[in-house]
């Protein structure tokens, strides 16, 4: 019998995002019966345990009769229960020194790990993801920030919003002075981002004409790697060869820095991937970009101005085009960047809705079988010892 425990999301600050709603908890038990389900309580999770309740699922706080464990975020050492097998995203395949102590602890405490971000299909995309929310999210508030350094217009906050309909419903008449927005990335990002380009009646240009023209309403271009990036030694793009060496690429964004307003970057990045532009760039006249809304968010990553990270509260920092240092938001002659690492927990209801029906479709029958490709491949670590996938990890574990 799989019998399923929903913990309560315990890292600072917390998330409130959930792996199955409610509905889907229901949906589960009717059409899977010899399925149980436990949701440990919290004060903070966007489904209250009322509603668990509601929909008669048990909420207890004793997870020890549960075999397999779903949470968000990383699960803090101190948390973790032995001899278990938990889902989350733990954010150490890239050897992250912040989670060293929690891997540590899964090895020592016998725990199987397996991680969210590591399930992935067969021809390598990933299955789960927040990537649309973020989108969403990112592309409010790169538009919103814009408003508030402008005094052009003003927008409310995403996480004011009970959810994605409220805010749609705060799109109903919103009129946008003309600016130029680009937007780099084709992935579950960059969808996010179309979706409220579309919601707010923004054009579509091509990325030749954005360049060139303007207009007296606003319009966008998006920019996907094969735009961005091109081979040194042929000028052409192959995504496989580009994912394998990307420092035999030369990036095309740079003339976009003067004909853009706001740029939304939703593009993947590694430090081996050149930068869209630098700091001798951004230091000259013909720099126009105003607002950066950099919803991957890697600090000193494709954007070098992202000078780390901000919170839902308090989204927004000045970056000093001349000195380099981190100002005030919403100055005149300043860039402002919008960088926030959990963009989805302003939307947490219908992102945790988004979530759970991939991880319904893609990943829950897969955790029934006995032996599971997809889940295996996703396992960093096996009843307290790496596998093999992830032995590189050992020198990372032993603080080497």
């Amino acid at each position: 019998m799989l019998h399923l425990g929903l913990i309560r999301e315990e890292k600072h600050p917390h998330d409130n995002r959930v792996a199955f709603t409610p509905q889907q908890c229901q949906w589960i038990k009717k059409h899977h019966p010899h399925v149980d389900i436990t949701v440990q309580p919290s004060p903070w999770r966007c489904f209250t345990d009322e509603e668990y309740n509601a929909a008669g699922i048990t909420v207890a706080e004793d997870l020890s009769d549960c075999n397999v464990l779903l949470g968000i975020k990383e699960v803090p050492a101190d948390q973790l229960m032995p001899h278990k097998k938990y889902l989350f995203f733990s954010h150490t395949r890239k050897k992250q020194p912040h989670n060293r102590e929690m891997l540590q602890t899964i090895l020592q405490q016998h725990i199987t790990l397996i991680d969210y971000e590591c399930l992935v299909h067969e021809d390598g995309a990933r299955i789960l993801g927040f990537g649309f929310f973020a989108g969403v999210v990112g592309a409010h508030n790169g538009l919103l920030t814009y408003g508030k350094k402008t005094g052009a217009y003003s927008l409310v906050p995403v996480h004011r919003c009970h959810d994605f309909k409220e805010l749609i419903n705060h799109y109903f008449g919103a009129k946008l002075p003309p600016l130029k927005i680009v937007i780099t990335g084709s992935g579950r990002v960059a969808a996010g981002t179309l979706e409220v380009m579309g919601l707010l009646g923004i054009k579509y240009i091509p990325p030749e004409e954005f360049l060139i023209n303007s207009y007296t309403y606003p319009v966008y271009t998006q920019l996907k790697a094969g735009e961005l990036y091109l081979r040194k030694s042929d000028k052409t793009y192959s995504r496989e060869d580009f994912h394998l060496h990307p420092e035999q690429y030369d990036c095309r964004f740079l003339p976009f820095v003067t004909a853009a307003d706001i740029l939304m970057n939703g593009i993947y990045w590694d430090e081996r991937i050149p930068p869209l532009f630098t700091w001798n760039d951004l230091a000259k006249d013909n720099f126009r970009i105003k607002v950066i809304a950099d919803i991957t968010d890697d600090t000193n990553g494709s954007i070098p101005s992202n000078l780390g990270d901000c919170t839902i509260d308090d989204p927004v920092y000045g970056v000093d085009r001349q000195t380099r240092e981190r100002t005030a938001p919403y100055l005149s002659d300043t860039l402002d960047m919008m960088c926030v690492s959990n963009l989805p927990n302003e939307l947490p209801r219908d992102a945790s809705q988004y979530f759970g029906d991939q991880l319904m479709k893609y990943v829950f029958d897969e955790l029934q079988k006995e032996n599971s490709v997809t889940i295996s491949n996703a396992t960093i670590a096996d009843n307290g010892a790496l596998t093999a996938r992830f032995a590189y990890l050992q020198d990372y574990v032993e603080g080497r």
